[in-house]
Protein backbone atom coordinates (compact mmCIF):
# COMPACT_ATOMS: atom_id res chain seq x y z
CA UNK A 1 0.00 0.00 0.00
CA UNK A 2 1.36 3.41 -0.78
CA UNK A 3 1.15 6.58 1.07
CA UNK A 4 0.63 9.96 -0.23
CA UNK A 5 4.53 11.59 -0.35
CA UNK A 6 4.99 7.67 -2.05
CA UNK A 7 2.91 8.67 -5.03
CA UNK A 8 4.84 12.14 -5.07
CA UNK A 9 8.44 11.24 -4.68
CA UNK A 10 8.00 8.01 -7.59
CA UNK A 11 6.22 10.79 -9.91
CA UNK A 12 8.77 13.41 -9.13
CA UNK A 13 11.69 10.84 -9.05
CA UNK A 14 10.51 9.74 -12.42
CA UNK A 15 10.80 13.50 -13.45
CA UNK A 16 7.29 13.50 -14.63
CA UNK A 17 4.60 15.42 -14.16
CA UNK A 18 1.48 14.52 -13.02
CA UNK A 19 -0.29 14.82 -16.45
CA UNK A 20 2.64 12.30 -17.89
CA UNK A 21 2.55 10.06 -14.97
CA UNK A 22 -1.23 9.80 -14.89
CA UNK A 23 -1.32 8.87 -18.54
CA UNK A 24 1.43 6.33 -18.17
CA UNK A 25 -0.62 4.46 -15.14
CA UNK A 26 -4.27 4.87 -17.07
CA UNK A 27 -5.90 7.39 -14.68
CA UNK A 28 -7.02 10.95 -14.58
CA UNK A 29 -4.31 14.01 -13.59
CA UNK A 30 -7.25 14.41 -10.71
CA UNK A 31 -6.79 10.92 -9.78
CA UNK A 32 -2.93 11.93 -9.27
CA UNK A 33 -3.63 14.87 -7.76
CA UNK A 34 -6.06 13.61 -5.16
CA UNK A 35 -3.43 10.36 -4.24
CA UNK A 36 -0.90 13.15 -3.76
CA UNK A 37 -2.83 15.50 -1.36
CA UNK A 38 -4.13 12.23 0.44
CA UNK A 39 -7.65 12.46 -0.36
CA UNK A 40 -7.71 8.48 -1.32
CA UNK A 41 -5.09 6.52 -1.99
CA UNK A 42 -4.40 3.68 -5.19
CA UNK A 43 -6.73 0.69 -4.45
CA UNK A 44 -6.72 -0.87 -8.00
CA UNK A 45 -4.67 -4.32 -7.82
CA UNK A 46 -4.14 -3.60 -11.71
CA UNK A 47 -2.77 0.40 -11.15
CA UNK A 48 -0.52 -0.67 -7.81
CA UNK A 49 1.49 -3.09 -9.87
CA UNK A 50 1.92 0.02 -12.31
CA UNK A 51 3.01 2.10 -9.76
CA UNK A 52 5.51 -0.70 -8.76
CA UNK A 53 6.46 -1.16 -11.79
CA UNK A 54 7.54 2.53 -12.66
CA UNK A 55 9.05 2.69 -9.32
CA UNK A 56 11.73 0.32 -10.57
CA UNK A 57 12.02 2.01 -14.31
Amino acid sequence: MFKKEDIKNIREGLGMTQEAFSRRIGVTVTTVSRWERGDCLPKSRVVIEKIEKLKKW
